[in-house]
């Protein structure tokens, strides 16, 4: 995520998922199930085919190699196919990557990846949404004053404010399936994404998991824009429980307790919202990233904003995913909850 790798502001799991070796693996994947497909509708000879994919199934990519290619070639794909192509020979070569270009490979990786962090997310997001019902179970009808404009207003209780922070969790909830689907599609458009072979396509498809789209999608980048807005929605949302529990434990305050803060290294007194702050400081972050990925792609297909969904997804998605690790942590530590007696 950054050359400063704080442990608050990364998410390993979701790192190993945008890792350099998992996109090669997708790659693969792909160029498998392209070989298959080809043999299955008759574009390919079985022969070459069953030759390719035994090549295939044995390859190690030179990693060393592919970062030498890839800036050059300002793409990992090119040196890739090249590798393959010289491990499984001319014969097999025939029924190998054809029809297909190095965008069909990586934004359908990118597909895969996305399914496999919506359910890395699934399950966290549940867990929040149960520590807060435990904690309005144990709270929720205690007394808290509401604050508009950060001044005292007029009482409430705890479970008004638990169900501020609850309502846009549960609709990014009901949300990630939609978003999901959208983006678990094959990329299969070819040099120009003007491809149209539905057989090879669904034969692929159904090979990958993944559905096929009306169209290629070079160009029309929405489905990815709306699944990095649900990855900013939640952090926002889990960016305000952030940010109003640290305002509640301001000494002078007192409205949570939290377990477990942060010390100071000068002043022995203080007991930092750490997991708070850091919830906020990820919102943020997230947020600043989203404009790149509704950024317009020129022509038939585009290096430029292309190369930036590179850079603000995968961030997008591990600051989103180390906000639900440490929302769940900074719910577990709170240990009263309402205005003070």
């Amino acid at each position: 995520m950054s050359a400063y790798a704080h442990p608050l502001l990364t998410d390993p799991e979701v790192a190993t998922l945008f890792s350099e070796e998992r996109l090669i693996a997708e790659c693969i994947a792909f160029e498998i199930a392209l070989t298959k497909a080809l043999a299955a509708t008759g574009r390919a000879e079985s022969a070459d085919a069953e030759a390719a994919l035994a090549a295939l199934a044995s390859f190690k990519p030179d990693i060393a190699a592919l970062r030498e290619s890839t800036r050059d070639d300002g793409l990992l794909v090119p040196g890739l196919t090249r590798q393959i192509k010289t491990h499984i020979g001319p014969d097999a070569a025939r029924a190998f990557h054809t029809g297909a270009t190095s965008q069909d490979l990586l934004d359908t990786a990118t597909a895969r990846i996305l399914r496999d962090l919506s359910s890395l997310f699934a399950p966290r997001l549940a867990a929040i949404l149960e520590a807060l019902a435990a904690l309005e179970a144990r709270h929720g009808s205690r007394p808290l004053m509401a604050r508009t404009r950060l001044q005292a207003a007029l009482p409430i209780t705890v479970a008004d404010r638990i169900a501020t922070w609850r309502a846009p969790l549960i609709e990014a909830g009901n949300r990630l399936t939609t978003v999901t689907a959208a983006t678990a599609i094959l990329q299969f458009g070819g040099p120009v994404g003007t491809r149209d072979d539905p057989d090879l396509a669904t034969a692929m498809a159904d090979s990958l998991g993944l559905a096929v789209p009306e169209r290629p999608r070079h160009t029309d980048r929405s489905h990815l824009a709306d699944y990095a807005h649900w990855l900013s929605r939640l952090a926002t949302a889990l960016g305000k429980i952030g940010l109003d529990t640290a305002l509640m434990a301001q000494q002078g305050i007192g409205e949570v307790r939290l377990s477990g803060g942060g010390t100071s290294s000068a002043m022995p007194h203080k007991q930092n919202p750490v997991r708070a702050e850091t919830l906020v400081t990820l919102a943020r972050w997230t947020a600043t990233m989203l404009p790149t990925m509704t950024g317009i792609h020129e022509m038939e297909r585009s290096g430029i904003a292309w190369a930036g969904e590179w850079l603000a997804l995968p961030q997008m998605a591990e600051s989103t995913g180390a906000a639900l690790l440490a929302a769940e942590e900074l719910l577990g530590q709170i240990e009263d909850f309402g205005s003070p007696a």
